[in-house]
């Protein structure tokens, strides 16, 4: 007799789709999601994500070098992009491109003007 523990494969169970739906009619299973509501959701619906942290970063444009390179930089040189003056800023939150703006200068403090708001097709 072995001392390992006997190594056992579950096998997935399917169910015919009329009897999720008669399950789910009863009460008996929590496989249905929720209808989706007609309207888009409110400021009120949103209230409990209002204080979630996320990353927000306005992307300039991008420039690769080798590490040498980056190394040797220093305050006052001029690292060239890939964007063109005049350009849209990119706007990310977590990661995600969101929308396109223009750079602003408001009381000495560097801010972003949207001009386009991406919504992801799908």
């Amino acid at each position: 007799m072995s001392d390992e523990p006997e190594t056992r494969q579950l096998a997935p169970v399917h169910l015919p789709e009329d009897a999720a739906a008669s399950d789910a009619a009863a009460g008996l299973g929590a496989t249905s999601l929720p209808p989706r509501p007609s309207a888009p959701p409110s400021p009120d619906d949103l209230q409990a994500v209002f204080d979630v942290p996320v990353k927000v970063q306005a992307v300039l444009g991008r420039s690769r070098m080798d590490i040498g390179d980056l190394l040797r930089l220093k305050p006052g040189m001029v690292v060239e992009l890939d964007r063109r003056v005049g350009e849209p800023v990119d706007i990310f939150v977590n990661n995600r491109l969101i929308a396109r703006g223009e750079v602003v200068l408001i009381d000495s403090t560097l801010g972003i003007t949207l001009t386009e708001i991406i919504r992801k097709e799908g």
